[in-house]
């Protein structure tokens, strides 16, 4: 199960840590405005516009880490690849259609007119909150092995149903840093109204998911595994206070610690998702398929090696030069008015 460390062994694990590396990236940079989506019909019409328009320069180039994970499971891991879109055709495509839908309603919301707009609106709102549920199905349907029985259906549905509040989360705590006044008072009502259920959400799966998974049981519950672990759950618990705690203080947020929330609610993210790679290590599909036996011939992954090489250091490179250009607080997006009423 664990060959000898060379070359043609090391480059899956290569590709496997930028793949999980880009859904991570994804996870956490797209979550957060599928949480700005979701949180979208509880703001007023002004505030609706600063909303969108603190995620406007970000949204589509978040995406981007999303296309880079699954075309490193297409390519490298083509035996994975096709299990796992094959078991999950229905979610993924509830996702692309959610996905759809928050890409013609961003454009349209700003080029309607009055009368139309409202519908836009709701049309970013729901295709946010399908590809966040649909995300949420398709994580717990990779965890329980794509079992179709009781349990695991039902546990599946419970991350489908929870991960909104994650990223609703995450969006408020986006809001708190980008936007202020009155917008940022909600925001932070928000956090709050969604922090303690993303947490009880985080520690039913987290307990949950052993209940399903022999393997995560067996990684998880062992002797000396679980010491060395403890660091993964102590650090959620101090992000989630440290959250907690500028939530309380207004004062705080308005001295500028507001990105404490977001800071926090990211660092849960990764801590969960070194919980989640831990836990299935070596596995690409858990008790199915090894990172080895589903990788491409070795040929064939020294010339995708080569491109990812180059693609990657400039992703890094133009999504940071993005955020530091639109960096600081939002201001209203618009365009030039809309010939037609769409």
């Amino acid at each position: 199960m664990h060959p000898e460390l060379t070359w043609p062994t090391i480059l899956p694990l290569i590709f496997m840590a930028v793949m999980g590396l880009s859904l991570l990236a994804y996870v956490i940079l797209d979550g957060y405005d599928l949480g700005v989506g979701i949180l979208l019909p509880f703001a007023s019409d002004d505030e609706k516009d600063l909303m969108v328009a603190s995620i406007g320069p970000f949204w589509d180039a978040n995406e981007t880490w999303l296309v880079l994970g699954i075309g490193v499971l297409l390519v490298a891991f083509p035996m994975a690849h096709g299990i796992v879109l094959s078991a999950l055709y229905l979610p993924v495509a509830l996702m692309l259609i959610g996905l759809i839908l928050r890409g013609v309603s961003f454009d349209f919301r700003v080029k309607a007119r009055a009368a139309r707009k409202g519908l836009w609106n709701k049309l970013f709102s729901l295709g946010s909150l399908l590809a966040a549920m649909a995300q949420g199905w398709m994580l717990g349907s990779y965890l329980t092995g794509f079992d179709h029985h009781g349990w695991s259906l039902l546990f599946a549905a419970g991350i489908a149903l929870t991960l909104p509040t994650a990223y609703a989360m995450l969006g408020a705590g986006w809001l708190i840093m980008k936007t202020g006044g009155a917008l940022q008072a909600k925001a932070v009502g928000w956090a709050r109204a969604v922090l303690w259920p993303m947490g009880l959400a985080l520690v039913g799966i987290s307990l949950a998911t052993p209940m399903v998974s022999s393997t995560v049981f067996d990684k998880w519950f062992s002797m000396p595994q679980i010491i060395g672990l403890l660091p993964i759950p102590l650090a959620c618990a101090a992000a989630f206070y440290a959250a907690f705690h500028v939530l309380g203080k207004p004062r705080a947020v308005a001295a500028g610690y507001g990105w404490v929330v977001f800071a926090s609610t990211v660092l849960i993210f990764m801590m969960a998702f070194l919980g989640l790679a831990y836990s299935i290590y070596p596995y690409i599909v858990i008790e199915r398929l090894t990172v080895w036996q589903a990788a491409s011939a070795h040929e064939s992954l020294v010339v995708i090696f080569v491109g990812v090489a180059i693609t990657l250091p400039a992703i890094i490179a133009y999504t940071v030069f993005l955020y530091r250009v639109f960096w600081g607080r939002a201001g209203i997006l618009s365009y030039m008015p809309a010939s037609k009423d769409y």
